[in-house]
């Protein structure tokens, strides 16, 4: 049995650390039982910890119950464990050779499960947890004796921590920690290089290309007196979404699922997550809380409790999939979606677009949004099928997505083909929603797409999207403060303009009741007017559009938004790039 294996296992290991101590110079007799008894219990605790985080990985990726207890014992051993090591620290040094950079490696595994947890709950208060034990090993220097062993593997552990440091402090928006880790990791990686003369010395170059890339990838920054660039966070703070005046109707449905699509070719990434990925991620959490003040272990949960209402909607990431993984993770929100729930799905890809002309116009006859092929090789932005006679396989095309439309979805399309999302019929009644991007830039903004889309970045930070496509790429502290607070104020009056509207259609009504999506959708209608007023984008292709469409003279084209518009760009001297009497330009 498991139980037997491990002990076995363990009689083994105690029996070399007890070798080792014989060899050099001590007696195994000479060894008090009760010390015996402590190396004994840490071996068996060290290879339950191994056996169980090996565990993980074999654990479904989707569907939120299953791994669930899985988890709980996990994080009991390891808690065992990194107590067991602190109270007999002596003992282990003493009788079974315990190094520093095995007590990081436990450090480092805790980490890593309270980042895993983050990936499966979405609730950002684990990514504090995940950065208190990352940041314990830097200060405490437990990985700094492995550069002394000759061993490559060690070196490669100490690699992969800072790597997976990087990706919690960039999720937290810690980028001065990120700088410092990121020159640390580059030092480690000349000198792992130059020692061992390794093979992979591209790759880890790449991560460090990858990260820098990733950490310049705003447009615009924000700076102190000083000169130091200030960090602002895109999470949903209290005062984030604009409150809901008393009287106004709208729907009780509630984000619970998100699966967050990146296939853009081309695009920064860092860690299997592109920028507009991790744009989208934060604008779908709320800004993370010390954990230790609100729960105990995470998933002890007794079967008997109520589980605690999510702060955050859960998400599933993915990077590239194949039309088979997405299905896949899609069908397991839509199976797992509580009543009264909406899911959301973000897509953030290559468009594909059809071939030849179609003598219908069903859902499968606009092309999509490609979806990653492991036999393919895909250069450019456009993929044209050569038989034309046939659709293309590696695409998620608007028909794919209607069997999820049996319960409330909310879609947004970021690509050059999303308007063949606009194509959609409502099929069963229930409410949906398409916010479908600009199928094309100005050129003036166009190679800008590596460091993410602009559609995007409006969804996530309206702020710096504006000052982007207003010119600026800096701005002083005090100055950014004053237009936030008169964002807030443009973002309450839209949320009226919908509510008040007459002829909108019911389902973004629907969906006007959750934070988050109110907050996508008043961005959303923010994005749409300043690209409409901006004097470069003069293409209707350069306008966002949605399924169903809104009343544009009552929202994207109203001029008491126009003149709020207006007042921003006076606030922030830009107003000679914008349009002054855009009804008349129409």
């Amino acid at each position: 049995t498991e139980a037997t294996l491990s002990k076995y296992c363990c009689r083994i290991n105690t029996s070399f650390a007890l070798k080792e101590i014989m060899s050099s110079g001590g007696a195994e007799d000479d060894i008090p039982q009760a010390e015996r008894k402590t190396v004994t219990d840490f071996c068996y605790l060290l290879d339950k910890s191994k056996q169980l985080f090996n565990g993980l990985r074999d654990l479904p990726q989707y569907g939120q119950k299953q791994w669930q207890s899985y988890f709980g014992r996990t994080f009991d051993v390891y808690t065992k464990l990194w107590k067991f090591q602190q109270q007999h620290r002596q003992i282990l040094d003493n009788r079974y050779g315990l190094k520093r950079w095995q007590i990081g490696e436990i450090a480092s595994k805790i980490g890593q499960l309270y980042y895993h947890y983050y990936l499966r709950t979405s609730e950002t208060s684990y990514l504090n947890e995940a950065f208190s034990f990352y940041s314990a090993i830097r200060q405490r220097s437990y990985y700094s004796q492995v550069n002394k062993e000759d061993r490559p593997e060690l070196v490669v552990k100490k690699l992969r921590y800072y790597a997976r440091f990087i990706v919690v402090c960039l999720l937290l928006n810690k980028m001065d920690v990120v700088k410092d880790l990121v020159k640390e990791l580059s030092d480690e990686i000349e000198d792992y290089t130059h020692r061992f003369n390794t093979e992979d010395q591209v790759e880890w170059n790449l991560v460090l290309q990858e990260v820098a890339a990733f950490i310049e990838a705003d447009p615009v920054m924000v700076l102190n007196d000083d000169n130091t660039i200030v960090i602002t966070s895109n999470r949903l703070s209290e005062t984030g979404a604009p409150l809901l005046e008393q009287g106004m109707i709208v729907g009780q449905l509630a984000l619970a699922d998100a699966l967050i699509i990146g296939n853009c070719n081309n695009q920064v990434k860092f860690s299997e997550l592109t920028i507009d990925m991790f744009r989208m991620l934060q604008a779908l959490e709320r800004e993370p809380m010390n954990l230790a003040s609100q729960m105990n272990k995470p998933g002890m949960q007794e079967s008997t409790e109520k589980p605690a209402r999510r702060e955050n909607p859960h998400k599933y990431l993915l990077y590239k999939p194949t039309f088979s993984q997405l299905y896949t993770f899609l069908a397991a929100s839509f199976k797992e979606l509580p009543a009264n729930s909406v899911l959301l799905i973000y897509l953030s890809a290559t468009g594909v677009f059809p071939s030849g002309r179609s003598d219908s116009e069903g859902p499968y006859d606009f092309g999509g949004v490609l979806t990653n092929s492991n036999r393919d090789i895909i250069n450019g932005d456009a993929i044209h099928k050569r038989n034309q006679s046939y659709k293309e396989m590696h695409c998620l095309h608007p028909g794919d997505l209607y069997p999820f439309t049996r319960k409330p979805l909310f879609i947004i399309v970021d690509s050059s083909n999303s308007v063949a999302y606009k194509n959609f019929t409502n099929l069963f009644g229930q409410p949906l929603v398409c916010l479908l991007s600009p199928t094309a830039y100005p050129k003036a903004l166009q190679d800008q797409s590596q460091r993410g889309s602009l559609f995007t970045l409006f969804l996530n930070n309206p702020l710096m999207a504006f000052l982007f496509v207003s010119g600026l790429s800096s701005m002083r502290r005090g100055l950014w403060e004053k237009c936030q607070d008169y964002l807030r104020k443009i973002n309450r009056d839209i949320a009226q303009l919908l509510t008040h509207s007459r002829s909108i259609d019911q389902s973004f009504l629907q969906f006007f009741g959750d934070e988050f999506l109110r907050l996508l959708l008043t961005r959303f209608i923010f994005c749409s007017a300043t690209m409409r007023m901006h004097k470069i984008f003069r293409e209707t292709r350069n306008y966002p559009e949605s399924y169903p469409q809104l009343p544009r003279d009552e929202t994207v084209e109203n001029p008491h938004l126009q003149k709020h518009i207006l007042e921003l760009a006076s606030i922030l001297d830009v107003r000679n790039v914008f349009l002054e009497n855009t009804l008349d330009d129409y």
